[in-house]
């Protein structure tokens, strides 16, 4: 099984990019750990047939009223647990293990840093980052992959905008600073 992981697209599209549409074709779910921005956009990801989400803290109403907080769902034998804020820090992840736990699954799939965070200990903990709006790394997604119980991960990098910093931090070593 084939698993795209996304969070905060804070977009208010009516139709999914052709960048995203095109990186989500091989995968057989897609998992949103919120902050769609738009219900439209929303709309648009759930046409595929393929999602699993969440509500963001700063997704519209209606998408409140239709998406849970919290989402647990099993493929192939392997807990998966969606939440979009279970850790405010990518240096800290003790909060975002203790929800896994309490959740009870094998992986937590969480958003809101805006930037990849892939940690394992006795859980699996993934931030995907963000394909849109990232902050401090380059626009990306995770792919899962899990076959036969066995779970392996990679980051996706996306062609996009960087956030500024890493921009500014680019240039910097360019003209020898």
């Amino acid at each position: 099984m084939k698993i795209i992981v996304i969070s905060d697209t804070h977009l208010n599209n009516e139709r999914i990019p052709p960048y995203l549409e095109d990186l989500f074709d091989p995968y057989d779910i897609i998992i949103h750990a919120g902050d769609f921005d738009s219900l439209s956009f929303f709309k648009a990801l759930d046409a595929t047939g393929k999602l699993k989400a969440v509500h963001g803290n700063s997704d519209e109403a209606p998408i409140k009223d239709i998406l849970p907080e919290k989402l647990v769902f099993e493929v192939d034998g392997v807990k998966i647990g969606v939440i979009h804020q279970a850790s405010l820090s990518i240096v800290d992840t003790t909060a975002a293990r203790y929800m896994a736990l309490e959740m009870g699954v094998d992986i937590l799939v969480f958003g809101h840093l805006h930037r990849p965070v892939i940690e394992k200990s006795d859980v699996l903990l993934i931030c995907p980052g963000s394909p849109t709006k990232p902050r401090m790394s380059d626009p990306c997604a995770v792919e899962i992959g899990i076959y036969n119980a066995t779970i392996s991960t990679n980051i996706i990098p996306i062609t996009g905008q960087s956030c500024g910093y890493i921009d500014f931090s680019r240039k910097l070593g360019e003209d020898g600073s």
